[in-house]
């Protein structure tokens, strides 16, 4: 997704500008910054993931929530992942329009989000308390780094080919990279 820093507002104004909006906006410390459309590839792998994880956690308390809704990284610093799972009780603002304790979170990369993907939003991701997991999925060639919270730290993982499959111990499964895959030539 190409992204574009457009303007500088108040939270309020914000929550205000992206909710009127066609297209979604994150928000960092004032900045307003623009997201545009993924490609095909980008759409099928997200939601290859989702359901993927939808039917993985099937009977838990884990649910997989969509890139429509916002995370809260803190009061000044509201991003959208590509999708998110919260286990528990979800925390939100009053309104329910930004998610406050996601489980795990998943970005797939395109050309211009890479570098945001695996610098800042890394960053702000790993400062959420709530966070044990995030999944940079490649959207062209089967390649996911999987950052996991540990005590200490995170721990980084890379995992390679579709016949690779990512553990995800806070969630109690498995998530097979033939899967996140499926229908997407390379």
């Amino acid at each position: 997704m190409a992204i574009d820093r457009i303007l500088q507002m108040t939270v309020e104004e914000y929550f205000a500008f992206d909710e009127a909006s066609d297209i979604r906006y994150e928000y960092i410390d004032g900045e307003v910054i623009a997201l545009t459309g993924g490609t095909y590839d980008h759409g099928l792998i997200m939601a290859n993931a989702s359901g993927e994880l939808r039917q993985l956690l099937k009977g838990s308390d884990c649910r997989v929530i969509s890139s429509d809704l916002r995370n809260r990284v803190n009061p000044n610093r509201y991003v959208y992942p590509d999708f998110s799972v919260v286990c528990g009780e979800p925390e939100t603002d009053e309104r329910a329009v930004a998610l406050w304790n996601p489980t795990l979170v998943g970005e797939v990369t395109s050309p211009s989000s890479i570098g945001r993907d695996r610098g800042e939003k890394l960053h702000l991701y790993q400062s959420i308390a709530s966070l044990q997991i995030y999944l940079v999925i490649d959207q062209y060639r089967a390649h996911v780094e999987s950052y996991e919270r540990h005590v200490g730290g995170w721990r980084v993982q890379e995992f390679l080919g579709l016949e690779a499959i990512i553990p995800l111990p806070a969630l109690g499964c498995e998530l097979p990279l033939a899967e996140i895959y499926r229908g997407i030539d390379f």
